[in-house]
């Protein structure tokens, strides 16, 4: 779960990581009021939306008169924003953030993330932080410091200072840049999170270490652990599809294909995916409803699929084990006669009570075309295709 700039450097203050002073506004006259806060010019007015890239969109200005401030807020509150991360059709701003402006003597990168290969914890940082790290990495990953430690053990005093060494702090930086790091690990730790951000971590002309941008993503498998994150989901931020299937506990992600699918099991959905591309077609989503799926759980996988305009045919390729073959066909026959079907359906089915799946299928009376085996499922979506 992704959660925005301003939560986040809420969360970064319970754990000694400095922020600046920033006031969040929802509306034109909010951020007008909080642009009264500021004694001293210049300060920030920054987009608020679950993606990266926001500066180079336009989306991140820099006012250095309450005017211009005021002006850079019309400008961006209400916007599209359009970044490497929204994709072609953007996402509209709803929220801003007002920050103080700060005399940036040098930027830098730090992040956490979960290196599943070696089942560690990396941090990684650099000396050149800022709108460009992805091309540094790209084209100078040697400038990428990384150091992996281990959960169990946690962090250590000398890799704390392995990372200072290795941006190159000033002596007298490198205190408040420990207990900053090491907040920074347990925030990490403790609310369960998959990757933590600050871009740019900046050095002030006065040598103090600062978060300027913050990014956070927590483990959704972890987050019943946390209710007290939830309350941090902006729901306009995401997908209305993926939203409406994780109300049924579904695995579902929207993508820009035309073949829907619905599968049980995150291994066969991945397969069913490759048989869409190899047939010459392009998946529309990912659809995994489990294998412990009840008829009603199919039920509202198939509507979410059947709602999505994009989707021209279905594919449904069940192994029927937890989930029965007969469970699974009374639930597609459900959804089926309530949402009725106007696009084809190609369901390959194998495994426990297949047979009775089968029959419910052809006694539905509905228009699906059953394929014997992965092989058959495929020519029949490539003759859809064409």
């Amino acid at each position: 779960m992704k959660i925005h700039e301003y939560q986040a450097k809420e969360l970064f203050k319970g754990f000694n990581i400095p922020v600046p002073e920033g006031y969040v506004a929802f509306s034109k006259q909010k951020a007008l009021d909080n642009i009264k806060k500021f004694k001293t010019f210049p300060i920030v007015v920054k987009a608020q939306i679950h993606a990266g890239g926001r500066g180079k969109g336009g989306g991140v200005k820099l006012a250095s008169s309450e005017k211009q401030a005021i002006q850079f807020v019309d400008e961006i509150l209400g916007m599209t924003l359009v970044t490497h991360q929204t994709g072609p059709e953007g996402k509209k701003v709803k929220k801003l953030l007002i920050e103080a402006g700060q005399d940036i003597k040098k930027e830098l990168y730090l992040s956490l993330l979960v290196d599943r290969e070696t089942a560690k914890i990396v941090i990684m940082a650099s000396r050149e932080g800022g709108m460009d790290i992805e091309e540094v990495a790209a084209k100078t990953p040697e400038k990428i410091i990384k150091v992996y430690v281990d959960p169990m053990m946690g962090i250590s005093g000398y890799q704390l200072r392995e990372i200072a060494f290795g941006l190159n702090l000033p002596k007298n930086t490198l205190k408040e840049f420990g207990t900053m790091l090491k907040g920074f690990y347990d925030l990490f730790i403790q609310k369960d999170c998959s990757m933590v951000e600050i871009n740019p971590l900046i050095l002030t002309s006065d040598d103090r270490v600062l978060a300027l941008d913050a990014k956070v993503d927590f483990d959704s498998n972890a987050l019943g652990r946390h209710k007290e994150l939830m309350e941090l989901r902006d729901l306009d931020e995401e997908d209305p599809l993926e939203v409406e299937a994780s109300k049924f506990n579904l695995n579902y992600i929207n993508l820009d294909g035309n073949i829907g699918n619905i599968v049980n099991g995150a291994g066969l959905a991945m397969a069913t995916m490759d048989i869409i591309k190899n047939a010459g077609a392009e998946p529309a989503n990912f659809m995994d409803v489990g294998g412990g799926a009840t008829a009603e759980m199919v039920e509202n996988a198939f509507k979410i699929i059947l709602s999505d305009k994009k989707v021209k045919a279905v594919l449904i390729n069940i192994f029927g084990g937890i989930l029965r073959c007969d469970i699974f066909a009374q639930g597609i026959v459900k959804a089926a006669k309530k949402t009725g079907i106007d696009i084809p359906v190609i369901v390959r089915m194998e495994g426990t009570n297949v047979d009775q799946g089968k029959e419910i299928l052809k006694n539905s009376n509905l228009k699906l075309t059953s394929a014997r085996d992965l092989a058959d499922a495929a020519q029949k979506v490539a003759a859809v295709v064409k």
